[in-house]
């Protein structure tokens, strides 16, 4: 599969220097940025066979087969229809638009020409998230009746972090793994939502509260921020105990307890790469089955954060 990454920024060098470049079967093909020189040092670093200097040069490449999209969120929506239109497949880095209505007409864009067309939120990929549900499934704590989690970071000293103009706040960076936490942990649909941020004199979100609940009864309590680093855990409360899940954003660990807080088990997870690779490896597989989504986040799931982004956002 002939890869390329659009954009020279953090999240593109992650993918290239962790994943790309010590993957079988992905041919590390193009790399694009605004600068020639950007883009030509990335392609000596990792090997990638071509450097543009422009994304449209990229787009227009008739090798290239796989894009991944690594601008700013602002950036998401024109950089991933260029691609479509050009007849890439593409996968496109986490928070997947600014809004639903973009997101809706992307999606329906990879259906009309037939093109995959993914979200990189890896975390949806990894097999923590598998062995997770498996044990819900089982009933290892029985019922669950609410849940936790939480995610934070020092951000504040990056500019982009601070610039409405380019996505910043703690919301689309960070607040996006506790959502989608809970949405795999529970899988109903949710009914009703509240939201408060701490507000920077940018005017993005330093800090966010979620509060949800879900047509099943269940409740979940989500936190972000890009103040400080919190304990990065989520924690799932069930009738016969609870589940501990070190680092939602990349998991460590689960830990399972019963009612009266004895260790029960432990649970580890199995060695990775860097974690990217599993969104690269299930792009590849709906490419060759025909397919325009990934069945670990298809567009049903895209389309239903995006929306509850929305929410959070109007509720600001």
């Amino acid at each position: 599969m002939k890869f390329s990454i659009l954009s020279t920024g953090r999240m593109a060098d992650k993918m290239a220097r962790t994943t790309i470049t010590k993957m079988n079967g992905v041919d590390a093909y193009a790399v694009a940025s605004r600068s020639l020189e950007k883009a030509q040092e990335f392609a000596a670093r990792y090997g990638f066979q071509k450097a543009y200097g422009s994304y449209e040069e990229l787009a227009a490449d008739p090798e290239v087969e796989l894009v991944y999209i690594a601008t700013p969120h602002p950036m998401h929506y024109e950089n991933a229809k260029m691609c479509l239109l050009a007849g890439k497949h593409v996968l496109v880095e986490k928070a997947f638009t600014m809004n639903a209505a973009q997101a809706e007409e992307l999606i329906a864009l990879s259906r009309k020409k037939n093109l995959l067309l993914a979200e990189g939120i890896w975390t949806r990929y990894m097999p923590s998230r598998r062995i997770l549900s498996d044990l819900l499934a089982q009933g290892v704590i029985g019922n669950i009746t609410s849940l936790t989690a939480n995610l934070g970071y020092p951000l504040t000293h990056k500019p982009r972090m601070n610039d409405p103009a380019l996505g910043g706040g703690a919301l689309l960076d960070v607040g996006v793994y506790p959502l989608n936490f809970a949405l795999m942990a529970i899988g109903e649909e949710v009914t009703d939502l509240y939201s408060s941020a701490v507000p920077s004199p940018e005017d993005v979100d330093w800090m966010n509260f979620t509060n949800l609940k879900f047509s099943n009864g269940v409740t979940a309590v989500l936190h972000s921020s890009m103040l400080t680093l919190l304990d990065s855990e989520g924690t799932i409360y069930g009738e016969k105990g609870f589940l501990k899940i070190q680092n939602i954003n990349n998991c460590e660990e689960i830990r399972q307890y019963d009612n009266q807080y004895h260790l029960v088990a432990r649970y580890e997870i199995p060695p990775q790469i860097s974690g990217y690779e599993y969104e690269i490896e299930s792009c590849i597989r709906a490419i060759e089955e025909g397919k325009c989504d990934c069945p670990e986040m298809p567009h049903s799931e895209i389309l239903r954060v995006m929306r509850l982004l929305d929410q959070i956002h109007e509720q600001w």
